[in-house]
Protein backbone atom coordinates (compact mmCIF):
# COMPACT_ATOMS: atom_id res chain seq x y z
CA UNK A 1 0.00 0.00 0.00
CA UNK A 2 1.30 3.50 -0.71
CA UNK A 3 1.38 6.05 2.00
CA UNK A 4 0.24 9.58 1.59
CA UNK A 5 1.87 12.42 1.95
CA UNK A 6 1.56 14.28 5.32
CA UNK A 7 0.02 17.02 5.88
CA UNK A 8 1.32 18.67 9.12
CA UNK A 9 -1.27 21.24 10.35
CA UNK A 10 -0.87 23.93 13.07
CA UNK A 11 -3.94 25.53 14.86
CA UNK A 12 -3.02 29.58 15.16
CA UNK A 13 -2.91 31.14 11.81
CA UNK A 14 -4.33 28.73 9.24
CA UNK A 15 -7.24 27.28 11.29
CA UNK A 16 -7.62 29.88 14.21
CA UNK A 17 -7.21 33.39 12.32
CA UNK A 18 -6.26 35.18 15.60
CA UNK A 19 -4.91 37.95 14.03
CA UNK A 20 -8.46 39.30 12.31
CA UNK A 21 -9.58 42.45 13.55
CA UNK A 22 -12.06 42.82 15.34
CA UNK A 23 -15.73 42.56 13.80
CA UNK A 24 -13.64 41.39 10.57
CA UNK A 25 -13.82 37.90 11.11
CA UNK A 26 -13.43 35.94 7.52
CA UNK A 27 -16.63 34.68 6.61
CA UNK A 28 -17.80 31.14 8.08
CA UNK A 29 -15.93 31.20 11.07
CA UNK A 30 -17.18 30.73 14.55
CA UNK A 31 -16.14 32.07 18.18
CA UNK A 32 -15.03 29.20 20.69
CA UNK A 33 -14.19 29.75 24.18
CA UNK A 34 -11.41 27.45 25.27
CA UNK A 35 -9.47 27.19 28.34
CA UNK A 36 -7.27 23.95 27.54
CA UNK A 37 -4.88 23.23 31.02
CA UNK A 38 -1.30 23.86 29.21
CA UNK A 39 -3.03 27.47 28.24
CA UNK A 40 -4.44 27.86 31.95
CA UNK A 41 -0.55 26.15 33.29
CA UNK A 42 1.12 28.85 30.94
CA UNK A 43 -0.45 31.61 32.74
CA UNK A 44 -0.35 30.99 36.23
CA UNK A 45 -2.63 28.27 36.49
CA UNK A 46 -5.19 30.15 38.30
CA UNK A 47 -2.76 30.38 41.78
CA UNK A 48 -3.40 32.91 44.13
CA UNK A 49 -7.03 33.94 43.52
CA UNK A 50 -5.54 34.82 39.89
CA UNK A 51 -8.40 33.55 37.31
CA UNK A 52 -6.99 32.70 33.70
CA UNK A 53 -9.26 34.06 31.03
CA UNK A 54 -10.14 31.91 28.30
CA UNK A 55 -8.97 31.62 24.88
CA UNK A 56 -11.08 32.99 21.98
CA UNK A 57 -10.91 30.63 19.13
CA UNK A 58 -11.87 31.02 15.47
CA UNK A 59 -13.06 28.08 13.87
CA UNK A 60 -14.93 27.45 10.37
CA UNK A 61 -16.51 24.02 10.48
CA UNK A 62 -15.92 23.89 6.99
CA UNK A 63 -12.49 23.12 7.09
CA UNK A 64 -13.00 19.34 8.83
CA UNK A 65 -14.33 17.87 6.33
CA UNK A 66 -12.07 19.33 3.54
CA UNK A 67 -8.83 18.47 5.19
CA UNK A 68 -10.80 15.25 5.22
CA UNK A 69 -11.04 15.35 1.14
CA UNK A 70 -7.48 16.10 0.83
CA UNK A 71 -5.17 13.49 -0.25
CA UNK A 72 -3.01 13.40 2.65
CA UNK A 73 -2.76 11.77 6.06
CA UNK A 74 -3.19 14.85 8.18
CA UNK A 75 -0.81 15.44 11.43
CA UNK A 76 -1.28 17.80 14.32
CA UNK A 77 2.17 20.32 14.08
CA UNK A 78 0.91 22.67 16.95
CA UNK A 79 1.81 24.00 20.38
CA UNK A 80 -1.49 22.58 21.42
CA UNK A 81 -0.34 19.33 21.09
CA UNK A 82 -2.58 16.32 21.69
CA UNK A 83 -4.91 19.40 23.02
CA UNK A 84 -5.67 19.60 19.36
CA UNK A 85 -7.82 17.02 19.61
CA UNK A 86 -9.87 17.40 22.25
CA UNK A 87 -10.28 21.63 21.88
CA UNK A 88 -10.08 21.95 18.10
CA UNK A 89 -10.95 18.68 16.01
CA UNK A 90 -14.69 18.24 17.39
CA UNK A 91 -15.01 21.41 16.27
CA UNK A 92 -14.40 20.76 13.04
CA UNK A 93 -15.59 17.27 12.92
CA UNK A 94 -12.39 15.63 12.36
CA UNK A 95 -11.18 11.93 14.29
CA UNK A 96 -8.00 12.03 16.61
CA UNK A 97 -5.21 13.04 14.32
CA UNK A 98 -1.86 11.98 15.62
CA UNK A 99 0.28 14.70 16.90
CA UNK A 100 3.96 15.66 16.58
CA UNK A 101 5.15 15.97 19.90
CA UNK A 102 7.75 18.96 21.05
CA UNK A 103 10.96 18.15 22.54
CA UNK A 104 10.67 21.90 23.04
CA UNK A 105 8.99 25.38 21.60
CA UNK A 106 9.93 28.65 20.84
CA UNK A 107 13.52 28.45 20.75
CA UNK A 108 16.40 29.79 18.40
CA UNK A 109 17.39 27.05 16.15
CA UNK A 110 21.34 27.86 15.38
CA UNK A 111 20.55 28.13 10.90
CA UNK A 112 17.74 30.40 12.12
CA UNK A 113 15.04 28.30 11.14
CA UNK A 114 11.70 27.87 12.58
CA UNK A 115 11.69 25.71 15.86
CA UNK A 116 9.60 23.62 14.12
CA UNK A 117 10.77 22.80 10.22
CA UNK A 118 13.76 20.37 11.94
CA UNK A 119 11.75 18.37 14.03
CA UNK A 120 9.18 18.24 10.90
CA UNK A 121 11.60 17.02 8.79
CA UNK A 122 12.95 14.47 10.98
CA UNK A 123 8.71 13.13 12.07
CA UNK A 124 8.37 12.91 8.19
CA UNK A 125 11.05 10.97 7.90
CA UNK A 126 11.94 10.90 3.93
CA UNK A 127 8.23 11.27 3.29
CA UNK A 128 6.55 13.71 1.37
CA UNK A 129 4.75 16.71 3.31
CA UNK A 130 3.49 19.61 2.95
CA UNK A 131 3.48 22.31 6.35
CA UNK A 132 0.56 25.06 6.65
CA UNK A 133 1.59 27.48 9.34
CA UNK A 134 1.51 31.34 9.46
CA UNK A 135 5.28 31.90 10.70
CA UNK A 136 6.44 29.40 7.99
CA UNK A 137 9.32 31.97 6.47
CA UNK A 138 11.41 32.04 2.90
CA UNK A 139 14.60 30.58 4.88
CA UNK A 140 12.70 27.53 5.91
CA UNK A 141 11.60 26.77 2.46
CA UNK A 142 14.90 27.05 0.81
CA UNK A 143 16.03 24.84 3.43
CA UNK A 144 13.57 22.17 3.31
CA UNK A 145 14.24 22.48 -0.70
CA UNK A 146 18.13 22.00 -0.50
CA UNK A 147 18.14 19.73 2.48
CA UNK A 148 15.09 17.29 2.55
CA UNK A 149 15.23 14.17 0.68
CA UNK A 150 11.97 14.12 -0.53
CA UNK A 151 9.16 16.33 -2.19
CA UNK A 152 7.74 19.11 0.39
CA UNK A 153 5.56 22.24 0.10
CA UNK A 154 5.97 24.97 3.14
CA UNK A 155 2.43 26.93 3.12
CA UNK A 156 2.17 30.08 4.67
CA UNK A 157 -1.01 31.07 5.60
CA UNK A 158 -2.13 34.60 6.63
CA UNK A 159 -2.56 34.57 10.63
CA UNK A 160 -5.42 37.24 9.71
CA UNK A 161 -7.75 35.17 6.79
CA UNK A 162 -6.81 31.35 8.19
CA UNK A 163 -7.50 28.78 5.02
CA UNK A 164 -9.01 29.54 2.34
CA UNK A 165 -9.89 27.99 -0.74
CA UNK A 166 -7.15 28.95 -2.83
CA UNK A 167 -4.57 27.16 -0.05
CA UNK A 168 -6.78 23.87 -0.54
CA UNK A 169 -6.59 24.18 -4.23
CA UNK A 170 -2.67 24.80 -3.47
CA UNK A 171 -2.56 21.68 -1.46
CA UNK A 172 -4.67 19.21 -3.64
CA UNK A 173 -2.68 20.08 -6.63
CA UNK A 174 0.83 19.77 -4.60
CA UNK A 175 -0.36 16.17 -3.38
CA UNK A 176 -1.41 14.32 -6.15
CA UNK A 177 1.41 15.50 -8.25
CA UNK A 178 3.92 14.37 -5.45
CA UNK A 179 2.33 11.51 -4.00
CA UNK A 180 4.45 8.30 -4.23
CA UNK A 181 3.89 6.16 -6.71
CA UNK A 182 2.78 3.05 -5.62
Amino acid sequence: MTERPLLFIDVDGPLNPFRSAPGRRPSGYIAHTMLPDSWTAMHGGGTGGFQVRPLTVLLDPAHGPKLQALPFEPVWATTWEHEANEWIAPHLGLPPLPVVEWERTHFTDPAGLHWKTRALAEYAAGRPFAWIDDEITPHDTDWARERYPAHCLLLRIAPELGLRDGDFAELREWAEAHAPVA
